[in-house]
């Protein structure tokens, strides 16, 4: 699949995605408890549960969500710009910290919640409002009673990487 193509098609299925979201918002402490976390991250994907309003303002998409792994897509542009004319390194580490959060969610039963500890990324070059759509794809390297470890990778329709990050989680009883 041509480039063009491909950045066609995950502008189609992010849109497709958001159309089926509900507001955002943010979940009662009930939602939390009572599924495990694949079914509170697919519940939000369906528009059962809200999805969280920095999504909203980031232009955040939920993409797919399976045990361990995650993907969420944005689009940077110029509101995202730091003053040096590119893409602000937060908004890169906001969408890296959501997906290897939200791929360590996936794996936890319910009555069990989570929040990053530490985040590390890496950045591989800038990203501008001529990048195009950007994705984030979390994956789970180990999962404890107490620890989480994920990766995650941002990468374009054509497959250039962007920025990488790992992250430690702490899991505990909500």
């Amino acid at each position: 699949m041509e480039q063009q193509d491909k950045r066609q098609q995950w502008l189609d299925e992010a849109q497709a995605m958001r159309a089926g979201l509900a507001a955002p918002g943010v979940a009662d402490r009930e939602a939390l408890r009572s599924h495990s976390g694949i079914a509170f991250l697919k519940a939000i994907g369906s528009g059962a549960l809200p999805p969280a309003p920095i999504a909203e303002l980031l232009g955040i998409t939920p993409i797919s969500v399976e045990p361990g792994v995650v993907v969420f897509q944005g689009a940077p542009t110029v509101v995202h710009y730091n003053p040096s004319g590119v893409v602000h390194g937060g908004y890169a580490a906001t969408l890296l910290d959501t997906a290897v959060g939200c791929a360590i969610h996936s794996q936890l039963p319910a009555g069990k919640g989570y929040t990053t500890l530490e985040l590390k990324v890496n950045y591989i070059r800038a990203m501008t409002d001529k990048t195009g759509p950007v994705r984030a794809e979390g994956k789970v390297v180990n999962l404890g009673g107490q620890v989480g470890i994920a990766e995650g990778r941002i990468t374009d329709a054509n497959g250039k990487l962007y920025a990488f990050a790992t992250t430690t989680c702490l899991v505990f009883d909500i």
